[in-house]
C-alpha cells in the first residue's frame, strides 16, 4: 500500500525559502519516479518537478533555477527546496508517484507567499 505524507508548508515572505518533504511508504525509490505538483486557488493542478529513479530531474519553466527536487539519504523521502519564492507560487503542493496505471497522491502542503 502506497502512502505519501507531505510536510513543511507555511507562510513565507516573497523572496524567502521553504523546504517541503514527502515521506513515502510502499514505494521503492530505486524503481519509481517521484514528482511534485501544485494547485493554486481557482486553478487546475499543475506539474512542478520530477525526479527519476536514476536521479534525473526536470522542472516546469516557472520554477527552473529556484526549486530543487531531491531524494533523501534514507531513500524514503523526497524533498522540494523552494527558493526566491513569489506570490505566484502560493498553492497546495502535492507529492505524487505512479505504479502501473495507478497514481498516488498525498494530502498536500499549503504554501502561502505573502508580505
Amino acid at each position: 500500500q502506497v502512502q505519501l505524507v507531505e510536510s513543511g508548508g507555511g507562510l513565507v515572505q516573497p523572496g524567502g525559502s521553504l523546504r517541503l518533504s514527502c515521506v513515502a511508504s510502499g514505494v521503492m525509490f530505486s524503481s519509481n519516479t517521484m514528482a511534485w505538483y501544485r494547485q493554486a486557488p481557482g486553478k487546475q493542478r499543475e506539474w512542478v518537478a520530477t525526479i527519476t529513479s536514476g536521479g534525473v530531474t526536470t522542472y516546469t519553466d516557472s520554477v527552473k533555477g529556484r526549486f530543487t527536487i531531491s531524494i533523501g539519504n534514507a531513500k524514503n523521502t523526497v524533498y522540494l527546496q523552494m527558493n526566491s519564492l513569489k506570490p505566484g507560487d502560493t498553492a497546495v503542493y502535492y507529492c505524487n508517484t505512479k505504479r502501473g496505471y495507478d497514481s498516488y497522491w498525498g494530502n498536500g502542503a499549503l504554501v502561502t507567499v505573502s508580505s
